[in-house]
């Protein structure tokens, strides 16, 4: 049996029970004790969520669990001295650690994160990245695992990362019928994006919008700064000034996201060749596709590739046994 200490403190979000819910599916498809899950805080006793209302929770003692999750709150300032502490002793006992959306920060903060990848909510990466400068924060993913440190984004992100644990640990068939049982996609990939790029940028003024639809609408063309200006109705320099401060990207970088967007969408979908998309979206050939994808989502368009195949196998399965699930939102 695979023993669960889950970490609540006050103001603790309720949907990372979420993955609680995952794991006591998964008793039910083995058909037998998988997973034991114990609720746990620093002292112990009621812990009142962000709801109101409160859980009954068991100080962390001397108990020693194969996964420690911990739970995100309404803050990113969530850790105390223990909850450091159990932080560091958690990695030295526990198989794997997990920290979905905000709970990211008390690893880094507890120094387990220095020189790991990670991720966490949209909202916060670029705090996480600034207050801990020694973390390879990866913004656009899902949920990301760099040795025995699981971090995921927010939100329902948990239950993707629930999902991983128990593909892990039972197979891909055990957890594909948890997926269907919580009528949930059978599992997103950790290397797929948690907003599209126009979102990210957000540009605040109509004329950087217009230039940044102008080229998500011509991605195939070469999109210098000069044509992009023209279309924003600025000097090159005054655009690219502009557009800098107002999503924090260069054109170069925002239309290099957008590509990779524009491609990564295409295979997951599986239709075209490598060669037909690297034209279609205006990288020109696979190569330069190939180091655009490893600098944004940090894997090949291969691995893109591959887990979009998985992912609709997965799909046509849940189909030819009438048990098609609906994709769950970031």
């Amino acid at each position: 049996m695979h023993r669960i200490g889950f970490v609540v403190f006050p103001n603790f979000y309720l949907l990372g029970f979420a993955a609680v819910t995952a794991f006591e599916t998964a008793n039910l498809v083995v058909e037998e004790p998988a997973y034991e899950v114990t609720l746990l805080s620093e002292t112990g006793g009621l812990v009142a969520a962000s709801a109101g209302f409160r859980v009954e929770t068991q100080p962390f003692g001397d108990a020693v669990f194969d996964t420690v999750m911990f739970g995100s709150g309404l803050e990113t300032d969530l850790s105390s001295p223990g909850l450091l502490a159990f932080v560091k002793r958690a990695l030295d006992t526990s198989r794997r650690v997990a920290a979905p959306c905000t709970g990211a920060f008390l690893l880094a903060e507890a120094g387990v994160l220095d020189g790991r990848r990670a991720t966490t909510h949209w909202r916060f990466a670029r705090d996480l990245q600034r207050r801990f400068p020694k973390v390879a924060v990866e913004e656009d993913q899902i949920f990301v695992v760099d040795g025995p440190i699981w971090t995921s984004a927010g939100m329902a992100a948990t239950i993707d990362l629930a999902l991983a644990m128990i593909e892990k640990d039972f197979g891909k068939d055990v957890s594909r019928t948890v997926a269907r049982k919580l009528v949930v996609y059978h599992r997103r990939t950790g290397g797929q994006s948690q907003f599209s790029a126009l979102l990210e940028l957000e540009p605040k003024s109509d004329r950087i919008q217009k230039a940044l639809d102008y080229a998500n609408a011509h991605l195939r063309e070469a999109l210098p700064v000069e044509d992009l200006a023209d279309v924003a109705g600025l000097s090159p320099r005054q655009f690219s000034r502009a557009f800098s401060t107002e999503t924090g990207q260069s054109p170069a970088k925002a239309v290099e996201l957008l590509r990779v967007e524009a491609a990564r969408l295409r295979l997951e979908q599986g239709r075209l060749s490598m060669d037909v998309i690297a034209d279609e979206v205006g990288f020109g050939d696979r190569e330069r596709m190939r180091r655009a994808f490893l600098r944004t989502l940090g894997q090949p368009p291969q691995s893109i590739r591959r887990l979009g195949r998985e992912g609709r196998a997965g799909s046509s399965t849940s189909e030819a046994t009438g048990d098609v699930a609906p994709t769950t939102l970031a």
